[in-house]
């Protein structure tokens, strides 16, 4: 993710981070709390 690209700022590269985390990784994740499914699957499996 952060690789070798320069960010204007410590604020800028900690945003990116945040936001791949909470827009990526949480929601693929397994989650062993949730049946080791991912929330996205769970959510999708409660909706149902």
């Amino acid at each position: 993710m952060l690789g070798d690209r320069p960010w204007p700022s410590r604020a800028a590269a900690r945003t990116a981070i945040f936001e791949w985390i909470e827009a990526w990784y949480n929601i693929r994740r397994l989650h062993s709390s949730l049946g080791y499914r991912s929330p996205a699957e769970y959510e999708t499996v409660l909706a149902a």
